[in-house]
């Protein structure tokens, strides 16, 4: 996959609570087992890739929360992810992410038990300038 080298993907996990102030275990674990996973892949993802946890995504109705991101490219955010069930459908669809110059996908090619589970597919910012004159706006 061609790609510039500011397309650093970064994947993100809810890991704090912002209605018990505390820690979200099922969060951490999600971390945890998804960290593990991408270490044993035997092909790695893309090397600019990244995991971390963060604060409150609020997905609170929809926990665990994961959101999938990279300059120029849709991001993605799901919800009712369950640590123990779709680390190898999170993983496959980090791959397909990866390969996605704008990072779009429709359902049918997501890892099917992602199916129903994708909150918001929000559209690459794109900053634009029109040069008027010698002046840019």
């Amino acid at each position: 996959m061609a790609k510039s080298s500011s397309n650093k993907h970064t994947i993100t996990i809810c890991t704090d609570c912002r209605i018990t102030g505390e820690p979200c275990r099922p969060g951490l674990e999600l971390l945890a087992r998804l960290n593990e996973s991408l270490a044993t892949l035997t092909r790695p993802l893309d090397p600019d890739f990244s995991v971390a946890g963060t604060v409150c995504m609020a997905g609170c109705s929809r926990p665990c929360t994961i959101a999938f991101q990279a300059s120029g490219k849709a991001t993605y955010l799901f919800g009712d992810i369950m640590p123990d069930h779709d680390i190898d459908d999170l993983v496959a669809f980090a791959g397909i992410y990866a390969g996605r110059t704008d990072g779009l996908t429709r359902e049918a090619e997501r890892p099917r038990g992602l199916n129903g589970k994708t909150i918001a597919r929000i559209p690459a910012a794109f900053l634009a300038s029109e040069k008027l004159g010698e002046r840019l706006q």
